[in-house]
């Protein structure tokens, strides 16, 4: 999978041992500047624009997203409970399925809860009327496929065959959304708007004649609204016209857009041999503290390789053998010590990481680049490794 991102910005400037190691440092300032695009978009398109936590839950940070969103989107209850704690504005949830015991605490939680078909909305009837009675206030949303892919790799596609996410958009009839508020399609990732204007126009010929009571259109997440090259003023224009059209409050969830280009993942090498080739060992795990590097799968960016010198392969401390980040030029061959740095890892990395083998977690810190403040959020120690065992 060929990432998107990978700007160093003020990071290139950045002394990698001011941290202990491993460690991810997110800079706020550039943080900020993610945030101001999206809400510029907001602003000038009148669409609710929501934090997706599923990909960036650094709460340390939420007063921030608060002063430039409008809330946040979470996966299930445990995400709900982190919105309802720490964030500001409203709050969606949507999972694939709930379990019974769930869904009244999340229905207390959530301004809108989602569903994946229509008969968990009927399955589930009874506890959102108790909901209701008790006094509490929200609305249901179902979440369709448009059956139209855009997806590069099928395994992040969620309008591949046979997807388990969402409601087939040919099965839909009018019956189905008795009781439903709004309307949520999610099949993007890390794309520009292109394929979503794309699927739009699958879907609005079959979703026209449906759209009279519904209030509002979720278009989920995957949108790189922060990306340099992203048609900004296409989506501004796409969203006035879709409101203006249908009657409908556009909303957008990006999660990686927040953070796009926005921290790094502090390693150190831990020993170096040949075999074939040279081999560095470091303190970073793709499988533990990178996992999408296996999952997607995708190389990162190493901050300042150079074009020329010393190719090395990197792995991580445990003993998967397939723990390799990738292969990766030095200007001269690595020494146990030295300090190197991943691009882009704030969002999907953070919220993915593992104690695998008893490797330990990165800590993480806050630096921002415009004051050059530099503060610990938080360090793990091995107590995190025993205390999720028993």
């Amino acid at each position: 999978m060929q990432t998107q991102a990978g700007d160093p910005g003020a990071f290139a400037h950045f002394d990698l041992n001011r941290v202990a190691s491993p460690a991810f440092v997110v800079d706020e300032a550039a943080v900020r500047r993610n945030l101001s695009v999206l809400k510029d978009v907001r602003d000038q398109s009148g669409a609710r624009v929501l934090l997706a936590l599923k990909a960036f839950s650094m709460w340390s940070l939420a007063d921030v997203v608060g002063e430039y969103l409008d809330g946040v989107c979470a996966s299930g209850l445990w995400e709900a409970r982190l919105a309802r704690q720490f964030y500001k504005g409203e709050l969606t949830t949507y999972s694939p399925a709930y379990r019974a015991e769930d869904l009244p605490e999340i229905l207390r939680l959530s301004d809108h809860v989602i569903f994946n078909n229509p008969a968990q909305v009927a399955r589930f009837a009874d506890l959102i009327a108790t909901a209701r009675a008790e006094g509490q206030v929200f609305e249901i949303g179902l979440r369709l496929n448009p059956e139209h892919s855009e997806g590069e790799v099928a395994k992040y596609d969620p309008a591949q065959p046979c997807s388990r996410l969402g409601f087939p958009v040919s099965q839909l009839k009018p019956e189905h959304l008795v009781g439903v508020d709004g309307l949520h399609i999610h099949a993007l990732c890390e794309q520009d708007f292109t394929p979503l204007a794309r699927i739009w126009a699958a879907v609005e010929p079959k979703l026209a004649p449906l759209l009279g009571g519904v209030k509002w259109v979720n278009l989920g997440g995957g949108h790189h609204i922060t990306r340099a090259d992203y048609q900004t003023d296409d989506l501004v224009a796409f969203v006035r016209r879709l409101s203006q059209t249908h009657g409908v409050q556009v909303y957008l969830e990006p999660g990686e857009a927040v953070a796009l280009d926005a921290g790094i993942l502090i390693g150190e090498v831990l020993d170096v041999f040949d075999n074939g080739m040279p081999i560095g060992i470091t303190d970073i795990s793709a499988t533990c503290h990178m996992p999408d590097v296996i999952e997607a799968p995708y190389r990162p960016a190493m901050l300042g390789e150079p074009e020329d010198g010393v190719a090395v392969r990197l792995g991580g401390p445990s003993c998967l053998a397939g723990d390799i980040i990738g292969d990766y030029v030095f200007a001269e061959r690595p020494v146990v010590g030295t300090r190197i740095a991943f691009l882009d890892q704030a969002h999907y990395s953070m919220v993915k990481t593992n104690t695998f083998n008893g490797v330990p977690l990165p800590s993480i810190h806050l630096w921002n680049s415009a004051t050059d403040e530099l503060k610990p959020i938080k360090a793990f120690d091995w107590t995190e490794f025993r205390d999720r065992l028993s």
